[in-house]
């Protein structure tokens, strides 16, 4: 696998490619990149690739706060079984 075509987040299906030229665009926070290439916007809310970005981020530039705030995940407002999926009561 090429190192360009890297998927960071799954669910929004962003490439390594895509945040770099986010961030040769500009964006030098991983709020920036989320707003921009919509990494961790997906259905996991950043569970998944929140803590890929903001390693990355930091990796790009050492002197960079590290928040763990900056990318909050949200859970969903109240948790659905599969089996009230499957029998339509959500």
């Amino acid at each position: 696998m090429k190192r360009s075509s890297m998927i960071i987040c799954r669910c929004e299906e962003v490439a390594l490619i895509q945040l770099e030229a986010a961030y040769e665009s500009g964006c030098h926070t991983s709020r920036q990149l989320k707003m921009k290439t919509r990494a961790g916007m997906g259905a996991c809310q950043g569970r998944i690739c929140r803590h890929l970005l903001e390693t990355w981020v930091h990796a790009k530039n050492p002197e960079s706060v590290r928040d763990p705030e900056l990318l909050p995940h949200r859970p969903p407002v109240r948790p659905v079984t599969f089996g009230q999926l499957a029998n339509g009561e959500a």
